[in-house]
């Protein structure tokens, strides 16, 4: 067994040795701490003595050896050979992220869905994940050109929301039959939209799926083809768009006030 949780971490920072054993990475502290406290089950652990140099890390490691998980012992060296990332805190374990449908994501009426569409880079589409979670979002929808929810660095920017909110990779096709049959309302975040406001959005509503799209490209036309109505939010005069997951936010915030 010796050196076996090494090799499997190594084929995890791969996206074919994820899809193809379902597992992930966690690496850091706070994300391990957030995939113990949400029962994720953890196939190993590498540590080194970095993780025991802060009483957070000491705790987590006796909470880990409570567990059960398998801890290989490494040097900080060889933990950050293993890492993605570049302050991994001493530890990198091998989890089964839950694997998501569109049927746990709960619809009622007010209930907001966030779509991505081909959205790429993977720091934005973790704090897409984590801003849903904070903000009430029933859900995160992930269309074919997003950066895979399963990547070291979507997991990281999501901070451990992927573990308790629906976050599914499905394709437009099946996204559009599911939200079809669901009588799910489909909205657009377009710059050059109807701007939100204030007193725009009152008034109950139903199950809403608010779509951001590349942020050159923007949407594709099966989901301009859905969608009822195209928001955008006002800017200053002068700029020309904002951060999608920035955006994301904001327009999350205001339908979810509305709801």
């Amino acid at each position: 067994m010796a050196g076996s949780l090494q090799t499997l971490i190594r084929d995890l920072r791969r996206r074919r040795g994820r899809e193809r054993r379902a597992l992930a990475l966690a690496e850091g502290v706070r994300l391990v701490e957030e995939a113990l406290a949400a029962g994720i089950a953890l196939r190993g652990a590498a540590v080194s003595p970095a993780l025991e140099a802060t009483p957070r890390g000491r705790a987590l490691k006796t909470a880990l050896g409570a567990r059960g998980v398998r801890l290989e012992e490494v040097s900080d060296d060889e933990l950050d050979a293993l890492a993605d990332t570049d302050h991994p805190q001493g530890i990198v374990a091998a989890i089964e992220p839950r694997q998501w449908r569109l049927e746990d994501i709960p619809i009622v009426a007010g209930s907001t869905i966030l779509v991505l569409d081909a959205v790429q880079d993977p720091g934005n589409v973790g704090t897409i994940v984590r801003t849903a979670l904070a903000l009430g979002a029933a859900g995160v929808v992930a269309l074919k050109g997003t950066a895979e929810l399963s990547n070291p660095k979507v997991l990281r920017g999501g901070m451990g929301a992927h573990f308790r909110l629906p976050a599914v990779a499905v394709d437009t096709p099946e996204f559009l039959a599911w939200a079809a049959e669901r009588e799910i309302e489909i909205w657009l975040a377009a710059a050059d939209a109807e701007p939100i406001t204030r007193g725009g959005l009152s008034g109950p509503r139903r199950a809403l799926a608010l779509v951001l799209g590349n942020e050159g490209a923007g949407v594709g036309p099966e989901l301009e083809g859905a969608a009822r109505r195209r928001v955008a939010i006002p800017l200053a005069p002068g700029a020309e768009s904002l951060n999608v997951a920035v955006a994301a936010g904001i327009l999350l915030y205001e339908v979810m006030r509305a709801a």
